[in-house]
């Protein structure tokens, strides 16, 4: 297939879906097989194109922990706020964070204020601003997972060749590779297989993964976004089931190479190095989850920079995004769905990014979603 419609063709989609019901019917599963899909992308195409309405009875679909927006902790959304308010910064961010709820205010509601904050769509936008600002002091809020690295530590490399000091990184970069780790060591497991992120295994390859299918006997498909993609990755994984395998399959391979983009790769080892541990909204503290500036570029790091504390704070007490983060409930299952949080008061940051699980299950199905749930 070449074009982007052929990826959402309704006839090869029934095909894809009569070949699901018949290696269901290979399994016979007692319960319904849990699939995760990684991917904040994948669970926004699930949602658009009602993937999960189409799909039996027999296959749960859970939403993981693959947004970087959705499972930011509270704090560091505060440490964010309080560098924007600083007088000689400006503060320079992606566009998903800007309306995540701090524990007292947001990045946009810090904006409104008065505090410079300024919506860029790279690092090297971040870069030109302090290019630009001499007298100023530009923070770049450096988020995502390994699909923004690589953006990133080429920005600093960039920074380093043309000497500009008033340039550095508030670094929230974090890796999937151990949290998927703790999502199947945790008590209690009940995923059967995976579809895995198509644009972190574009910088990764599917390599790392390995562990998956060889410690945890699970099967994980990398998977494109389109609908049929993730349709094909999702009977790509019954299939090893139905065999009896658990291996790791490449659904993605017009974009994604086993061992990864090579130069990326590079140019991450070369800036930054692992922390010890890390926190997740939802998951907790994960050892060597996140990354930061390695020594010899300790210049550019805004929390050294800046002396910022970074404490701990806790979730409203009725936002219950930590259960939906880890499959325990469906967003519409949550408490304050749809009355209390909404897109446009949002409580909890799944429900802010558009690879939330609540903003696409509200955008694309909103109540809906929660009764036709209930009459399942």
């Amino acid at each position: 297939m070449k074009y982007a419609d052929e990826y959402r063709d309704p006839d090869r989609a029934r095909a894809t879906l009569a070949s699901i019901d018949r290696l269901l019917a290979k399994i016979d599963p007692q319960a319904p097989l849990a699939i995760m899909e990684v991917c904040g992308g994948h669970t926004h195409t699930i949602f658009r194109y009602g993937l999960g309405t189409m799909l039996p009875d027999a296959i749960e679909l859970v939403h993981g922990p693959g947004c970087p927006v959705c499972v930011l902790p509270t704090g560091r959304i505060d440490d964010c706020v309080q560098l924007a308010e600083r007088p000689e910064v400006i503060f320079a961010t992606f566009g998903d964070p800007i309306r995540v709820p701090g524990s007292t205010k947001s990045l946009m509601e810090a904006k409104a204020a008065g505090a410079d904050v300024r919506v860029v769509y790279s690092p090297l936008d971040a870069l030109g601003l302090a290019e630009k600002n001499p007298g100023r002091e530009v923070v770049f809020f450096a988020l995502g997972f390994e699909t923004t690295m690589p953006s990133t530590a080429l920005t600093v490399l960039e920074a380093q060749r043309r000497g500009v000091d008033n340039f550095s990184l508030f670094v929230n970069h974090i890796t999937i590779i151990p949290t998927l780790a703790a999502i199947l060591e945790a008590p209690g497991c009940r995923i059967d297989g995976f579809v895995g992120p198509g644009h972190v295994s574009m910088v990764i390859g599917t390599e790392p993964y390995r562990f998956i299918a060889e410690d945890h006997h699970r099967p994980l498909v990398v998977a494109g976004f389109e609908p049929l993609d993730v349709l094909q990755a999702i009977a790509m994984v019954l299939a090893q089931i139905a065999e009896g395998r658990a291996e790791i399959e490449n659904q993605y391979a017009r974009v994604v190479l086993s061992e990864g983009n090579r130069r990326a790769l590079s140019a991450v080892a070369e800036v930054f190095e692992l922390r010890e541990q890390s926190e997740w909204r939802g998951l907790g503290t994960i050892a060597h989850s996140g990354i930061r500036l390695r020594e010899r570029y300790a210049a550019y790091d805004a929390e050294r920079r800046f002396a910022i504390a970074g404490a701990a704070v806790a979730d409203p007490a009725v936002c219950q995004c930590g259960e939906v983060l880890t499959g325990a409930i469906k967003p519409w299952q949550c408490a304050v769905f749809g009355t209390r949080c909404t897109p446009d008061r949002p409580l909890g940051a799944l429900m802010v990014s558009s690879e939330g699980a609540c903003a696409a299950s509200f955008a694309y199905g909103g109540k809906r979603a929660n009764v036709a749930e209930r009459a399942r």
